[in-house]
Formats: structure tokens, C-alpha cells, sequence
């Protein structure tokens, strides 16, 4: 346990760039320098975890530390990794109210700007690698056009429904089936058992949420949020923003701005529930509040993870499976380009400069491929020159 914690803790400290990066780093570290895994185990453990709902980079991490020390290995994985960009975003909610004045107000307008930035490159690349035929252009599109005319988590649902939908009908030609190889082993007892547990948590929460409890209410919102994340980790945003903005828990610029931050920091982007719990958290509840927002939004994907894995050989053969993920993957993409317009673009740009500085920030990330953490503190303190 304690060779996996410092493993995953010593990649926490050092994983910028975001998912794709944070990939590159466990092949790197798990494959070819300690030979935990072979090639062909981790080519199918990327296709599975791209495969499901949630964060599918610290779903690799999770895999992997089940790999190695089941599930006591995993949830070491899981921590490690995602501890410091979790308690660097829990400081920084604490110390959210020392930035007051001027100076504060300009770096919080410098960080709204990098999500603009961020957000935009998002959806650029997620379009060019899942929307790359006329079929789920349009699918992306119509699920642009039904988030932006009802709004909110049921228009998310609904538009990620109707993708699903639309693969089945418009993508059977586009299917490629892989070949069955996958060496990982889980009991169908365990399957089972994650699948229940995913099942009642997100039917039972929303009945818990009813009363006062602002504990129960947040789990809930939070565990809806991670359960519905196809396509990458982005596509969190306009989750949580129906989460928690749209209730009145967080500000949209107290959201906007630690979206802002999260890019500055190692780790799974994830870790801004932690920000958010803290946010929410009554005074003197900071901790438990984070730690909760943070275990409820990563548990669906992991969940999940469990329940598919012994079923994975056979699901990767259905195409009727493997149209559903690309037309709801296809659909995710106009999820985001909707949570680009609003809440992102509206909240942060009001004239030229501010549309020159994310208008940077994106040829940045773009055209010279600069780190996401590069961006983020450049536009941070490009805020301090705003008129």
C-alpha cells in the first residue's frame, strides 16, 4: 500500500496538463518504468475507462491501483493522486475572502477569463476527436440547440438522452469492434455490488435531499454531477454549474473563478469539489464539507468502473453499446459548447480586452500547445491590467 500511495502521491505533486497528460504519465510510470502493467492491459484499461461516465484519467489511476493491491491499492491510488490539487483548492477557498480590493478583484477577472480560454479549447478538441462525420456534428449540434432552449440539469439529461438516441439510428457504420484481451478481474460479486450501490445512492439521495440537511443536499448534487460526465472531464462544468450555481449555493463568479484556479494546479480537475465544498460548507465546516463534495463526485465513475469491468469482453463486441457511447459522447460536445456560452462567456467578458485575453489564452493552448497551468497564471495576472 505505502510502494502505490507514494507512487500516485509523487504524480499529484508533478501532474500538470490535464487528462491527457495525467495518461501519459501512469503509462510512463506504471508500464514501462515499473512494469506493473503490460501494453496491451493498459490499451484496454484507457478503452474501458473512456468507455464510462467520470474522470477517466484518475479512473486509470484507481484501475490501476486495484491492479496492483485491490481494493485497498485503488483507494490509495485514488487519494494520493488526488490529495494535493484537493488541498491546494481547499486553501484556496479559504483564503477566497483575503482577496478583496482591487487587486483580488482583477486576478479573480484574470482567472474568469482562462475558463473562457480553457473552455473553449475543450471544445475544439473534443469536437475534432468525437464529432469527426456529419452525423455526430448534428447530433452535437441538436444537443446544443435543446441545452440552450431549456436550460439546466434537465436539459443536460434530456440532450444527452437523445444523443444516445441519435448514435443507435445515425452511427452503426462508424463502429469499430476491438478484440477481447482485457486481464483485469473482478468478482461479479463485487460487479454487483457496485452496481446496487451506484443504483440506490442515485435514487435514494434525491428522496434524502428533501429535508434540511445541507450535508444530504450537496452529496446528492455532487453524485448526480460525476454520474452524468461523459466524454472528459470538462464536460463537469455545466454539470456542477446546474449542481450548485443554479440552486444559489455559489456565486457563478465564485464558480467561474475556481475553474479558473483548478487549471493552475496539479491533479484531476475533479479536485474542484473540494473548492465548491468548502464554498458551500457553514462556517467551521470547510473540511468535512470538501471532503465531501470530493468523495460524491468521484464515487459514481468508480462505481461504475467496478460494476463493468467483468462484463467488459462483451460489451466491447455489441454494437448496439458502442453506437449509444458515440452518439451520447457526440452529444456532450454541444453540452459544453452551451456551458461556453453561459455561464463562461457571459460571466467573464464585457468589452475588447477581455476578449483579447481569452482570445490569447485559446491560440495559446491551441496553436502552441502551452501547458493548461501556463495559461492559467498568465491570465490570472493579465486581470491586472483591465481598465
Amino acid at each position: 500500500m505505502l510502494e502505490i500511495f507514494f507512487a500516485f502521491l509523487f504524480l499529484g505533486v508533478i501532474a500538470f496538463g490535464g487528462p491527457v497528460a495525467h495518461l501519459g504519465y501512469f503509462h510512463q510510470a506504471f508500464v514501462q518504468r515499473r512494469g506493473w502493467l503490460s501494453e496491451h492491459d493498459y490499451a484496454d484499461l484507457l478503452t474501458l475507462c473512456q468507455f464510462l461516465p467520470g474522470p477517466a484519467s484518475s479512473q486509470v489511476g484507481f484501475a490501476i491501483g486495484l491492479y496492483r493491491g485491490g481494493l485497498p491499492g485503488a483507494i490509495a491510488a485514488w487519494m494520493a493522486f488526488t490529495l494535493p490539487s484537493a488541498l491546494m483548492l481547499l486553501l484556496f477557498a479559504l483564503s477566497a475572502a483575503s482577496f478583496g480590493g482591487q487587486f483580488g478583484q482583477s486576478l479573480i477577472d484574470g482567472l474568469k477569463l482562462v475558463a473562457v480560454a480553457i473552455v473553449a479549447h475543450a471544445v475544439w478538441s473534443m469536437g475534432r476527436r468525437l464529432c469527426p462525420d456529419r452525423q455526430r456534428v448534428g447530433i452535437a449540434l441538436g444537443a446544443l440547440f435543446i441545452v440552450t432552449l431549456l436550460g439546466g440539469l434537465f436539459g443536460q439529461l434530456l440532450a444527452i438522452a437523445a444523443g444516445a438516441v441519435a448514435g443507435v439510428l445515425l452511427c452503426r457504420s462508424q463502429v469499430e469492434l476491438g478484440e477481447g484481451r482485457m486481464a483485469f478481474v473482478v468478482g461479479r460479486w463485487v460487479s454487483r455490488l457496485a452496481l446496487g450501490l451506484f443504483v440506490l445512492l442515485l435514487g435514494i439521495l434525491p428522496l434524502f435531499a428533501l429535508g434540511d440537511s445541507l450535508a444530504l443536499v450537496t452529496a446528492d448534487a455532487l453524485f448526480r454531477a460525476g454520474a452524468l460526465v461523459f466524454g472528459g472531464g470538462h464536460v463537469v462544468l455545466p454539470m456542477l454549474e446546474s449542481a450548485v450555481v443554479a440552486p444559489g449555493w455559489v456565486s457563478q463568479s465564485d464558480f467561474l473563478t475556481g475553474y479558473g484556479v483548478v487549471q493552475a494546479v496539479p491533479g484531476p480537475l475533479f479536485s474542484l469539489a473540494s473548492y465548491l465544498g468548502a464554498i458551500i460548507a457553514p462556517v467551521g465546516q470547510a473540511v468535512p464539507y470538501a471532503l465531501l463534495a470530493l468523495v460524491m463526485l468521484f464515487l459514481p465513475g468508480f462505481l461504475l468502473l467496478l460494476a463493468v469491468m467483468p462484463h467488459w469482453e462483451r460489451l466491447r463486441r455489441s454494437v448496439t453499446a458502442q453506437t449509444l457511447m458515440l452518439g451520447a459522447n457526440a452529444a456532450v460536445v454541444g453540452v459544453l459548447g452551451a456551458a461556453l456560452y453561459d455561464p463562461v462567456w457571459v460571466g467573464a467578458i464585457s468589452g475588447p480586452w477581455e476578449m483579447a485575453i481569452a482570445l490569447g489564452g485559446f491560440l495559446l493552448l491551441s496553436v502552441w500547445r502551452c501547458p493548461a497551468w501556463v495559461v492559467a497564471l498568465g491570465g490570472a495576472l493579465s486581470g491586472l491590467i483591465l481598465p
